[in-house]
């Protein structure tokens, strides 16, 4: 029967080797997986006994020279820093890459060699190289990631470690598949009920800017060479036009000032925090904040609980992904309140953010311990009601847009209109 040369990592950190004598390969993955290991390498003994004598003589080499890295630092692969940002698409298709590479036997190590080699984007090819070389290095999976805070956000970090200590990071990688696909889907519904509306309000203003820097002009020559006076609305109308021919570089570095006032404001704690509580409570739109942050809350962390991530600790990786500084402050007091003993359920009613359907059906999953899966129908209900919101607005918003053109437009062609029926009115009476 043929022997397996393994190396893997225990769920406390700890690298182990040995030699396993089973049936197959995939037979000896399995074996260290039951171990309560995630392997990193496993190969033949009869491949690799040809080499034993240089591999030693080469780490003996290496043992000689390589300096230790100092307690509490994090040594930084060749090429992390290169990568700072990774679009949705992207982490979604190598964390499903690397979920399949695990799921068909193969290790660690070999399923980052194949990304490497498989990945045409270069971002991704330049990660799995990073990941890959810090797995050799001695690190585990985990550990590399936090090489790309801004691409792997802690919730990604702790799920995979979550994997590692269980055993079972195929299984905990599958999971983050699904869940970095509902929160993308959850993303893709907000973005799409917005982009009709807004090229509607685009659209409308260049409507408007065309009349008024290219139509008015011409007819306002027109009328004051007739000498007759403007009737009130055309005058208004072209006061405006003369007003933005002359200051526009006025009306620009007014925007301009409003928002970096806005930028300073909302960059203090306090600023940021009562911008947030605005749009918090903002009518209608405010609906599509909540409804989407109570579905991402549940799925997150239903999704956390059902991978060993103690409450605790999903309570503060909670705390990142609201976006919202009012509700961070709000989530910091809840977790100090579960902290202190009260339930989850009850710390939520307290801070009166969450409804009461959320709080009752998250009651019912603490009572029945089945608080993992209560959430994803949590989830899947606010998922619903997000839905049904973006419909209202996308169906409202449209028309508001166009009566508001509709009205600007109206009340241009009214003021030209105006000044020619007073011009005929004028012909008139001098003809007779």
């Amino acid at each position: 029967m043929p022997q397996f040369r393994f190396v893997a990592r225990k769920p406390d950190g700890k690298l182990i080797d040995g030699v396993l004598t089973c049936n197959d390969r995939a037979a000896a993955i399995q074996e260290v997986e039951k171990q309560g290991g995630v392997p990193i390498k496993i190969e033949a003994v009869a491949a690799t006994a040809a080499a034993s004598a240089p591999a030693k003589a080469a780490s003996s080499k290496s043992t000689k020279t390589a300096k230790p890295v100092p307690t509490g630092t994090t040594a930084v692969p060749a090429g992390s820093l290169a990568v700072t940002t990774l679009a949705t698409t992207q982490q979604y298709l190598f964390t499903e890459q690397l979920a399949h590479l695990l799921t068909a036997g193969m290790t660690l190590d070999e399923a980052l060699g194949v990304l490497v080699r498989r990945m045409k984007h270069p971002k991704l090819q330049s990660i799995s190289q990073s990941l890959h070389r810090a797995l050799v290095d001695g690190r585990s999976l985990s550990q590399a990631l936090r090489d790309f805070p801004r691409i792997f956000s802690p919730l990604y970090v702790n799920l995979v470690s979550a994997g590692e200590a269980s055993g079972a990071l195929p299984d905990i990688l599958k999971r983050l598949v699904a869940h970095l696909s509902d929160v993308k889907a959850l993303q893709d519904r907000v973005t799409q009920a917005l982009v009709y509306p807004a090229v509607l309000v685009v659209a409308g203003l260049g409507l408007v800017i065309t009349f008024m820097t290219v139509m008015v002009p011409k007819l306002t020559v027109f009328f004051k060479g007739t000498g007759q006076p403007l009737p009130a609305a055309t005058q208004i109308l072209v006061d405006a036009n003369q007003f933005l021919v002359s200051w526009w570089w006025a009306v620009l570095a007014a925007v301009f000032g409003l928002y970096s006032v806005f930028k300073i404001f909302t960059r203090s704690p306090e600023g940021r925090r009562a911008w947030d509580y605005f749009t918090w409570r903002l009518p209608v739109y405010s609906r599509i904040i909540r409804y989407r942050f109570y579905a991402q809350f549940a799925r997150t962390l239903g999704t956390l609980m059902e991978n060993g991530v103690t409450l605790l600790r999903a309570l503060e990786l909670l705390e990142e992904i609201s976006g919202n500084e009012y509700i961070r402050l709000r989530m910091t007091r809840i977790r100090s309140a579960v902290v202190d003993g009260a339930t989850l359920s009850t710390a939520l009613g307290e801070q009166g953010i969450f409804p009461e359907l959320f709080i009752d059906m998250m009651a019912v999953g603490e009572q029945s311990g089945r608080f993992g899966g209560t959430m994803h129908l949590i989830a899947d209900v606010y998922e619903r009601e997000l839905d049904g919101q973006i419909k209202i607005v996308s169906t409202l918003i449209p028309p508001l847009v166009m009566i508001v053109i509709a009205g600007i437009v109206g009340l241009v062609v009214y003021g030209i209109l105006s000044a020619v029926f007073g011009l005929t009115q004028g012909l008139r009476a001098g003809g007779q």
